[in-house]
């Protein structure tokens, strides 16, 4: 599970990504409706 922080609104809002690989993912803010990469956007990761 990763915190992903919008670059648009700069809310922060939680991912859990079902793979290892996130190069080409992207996430849609929740606040806002700015869609956006995962990879480059991601403040912690959770270890669950």
């Amino acid at each position: 599970m990763f915190l992903l922080q919008c670059p648009k609104c700069k809310n922060k809002m939680r991912y859990q990504g079902k793979d290892i690989y996130l190069t080409g993912k992207r996430k849609k803010c929740v606040y806002c409706g700015k869609s956006f990469k995962v990879n480059s956007n991601i403040t912690k990761n959770y270890k669950n």
